[in-house]
């Protein structure tokens, strides 16, 4: 795996730090060098401590040299403050979206508190195996999946509302709006009656199952360190994300937002086929 290889020719010599600067290029995600918006209590910060190594900060990422120089507390703040979210390493092994996207029971035990990935790594996570390194394509961002009865007339609702997300692109600083995207859920839209919760029960409703889009959608919010600038729990719980990650969605009165962090534009991609919803949360560098 190419970081064990880089770990093991920093441990052999300064001299080959030019190579290490090289090759960790390689490993980081096009990100905004910006902050997200995310943070992590600092509660946490002795467990960043653990996983962060300053000589590795400086030496892995060039333009850091220029803008902050070799100073250990200024590198472990900006580390803290926006690298964790950029998707840099402290030391080379661990990855906080990495690991928050690889496990799906983190996931359900964490949700959005971000210091408690990397204190479980430190702990306990590292002795049982777990990896913290990326996987995939460099422009991954976040992704979350759930699945849906395609007998149940929500399934239409559920298909209609993945299909208007998908493929949106949102410029930096643009914010991206999920009712506007899906449009009314009318008739005339394409949209049937489904289950809603309305005065703490389930009753009958046009559009009823949107909701479970939203709710992926903010799964991978979460697993990509961008928070929302609007949103709302559901008034029961929901059996398709873990608790505390649902998105719900209500007339105009209820919408999810956010707004794009990076300095790159993101796509979002979004599939309901065949029971299966996908969304995830891409960068698109190129437009």
């Amino acid at each position: 795996m190419r970081t064990k290889n880089i770990m093991d020719l920093v441990k052999k010599g300064r001299g080959l730090v030019l190579l290490l600067c090289a090759m960790a290029a390689l490993w980081v995600p096009v990100r905004a060098r910006a902050a997200s918006g995310a943070s992590v209590d600092k509660a946490y910060y002795d467990s960043f401590r653990a996983v962060f190594d300053a000589s590795y900060y400086y030496n892995a990422y060039p333009d850091l040299q220029e803008a902050i120089g070799y100073d250990e507390e200024a590198l472990f703040e900006h580390y803290m403050e926006y690298g964790v979210f950029e998707g840099r390493s402290g030391d080379g092994a661990f990855y906080l979206c990495a690991y928050m996207n690889r496990y799906e029971d983190l996931l359900a035990a964490f949700g959005a508190d971000y210091g408690a990935y990397c204190r479980h790594y430190v702990e306990c996570g590292r002795q049982e195996g777990r990896s913290a390194l990326p996987e995939g394509e460099d422009d991954f961002l976040g992704s979350y999946t759930t699945y849906y009865d395609t007998t149940e007339s929500r399934a239409i609702n559920v298909q209609k509302a993945a299909e208007r997300i998908d493929g949106v692109v949102l410029q930096p600083g643009e914010t991206f709006s999920f009712n506007k995207t899906v449009l009314p859920r009318t008739r005339a839209n394409g949209y049937v009656m489904g289950p809603v919760f309305s005065g703490g029960r389930e009753v009958q409703g046009i559009g009823g199952g949107i909701c479970q889009v939203s709710s992926n959608l903010y799964v991978a919010m979460v697993l990509a360190g961008i928070p929302a600038t609007e949103h709302y729990h559901h008034s029961l719980p929901v059996d398709y994300v873990p608790r505390g990650l649902d998105a719900t969605i209500s007339g105009n009165s209820k919408d999810l937002k956010f707004v794009n962090p990076y300095s790159c534009a993101i796509v979002i991609r979004s599939s309901a086929q065949n029971g299966t919803l996908v969304v995830s949360l891409e960068t698109c560098e190129d437009l």
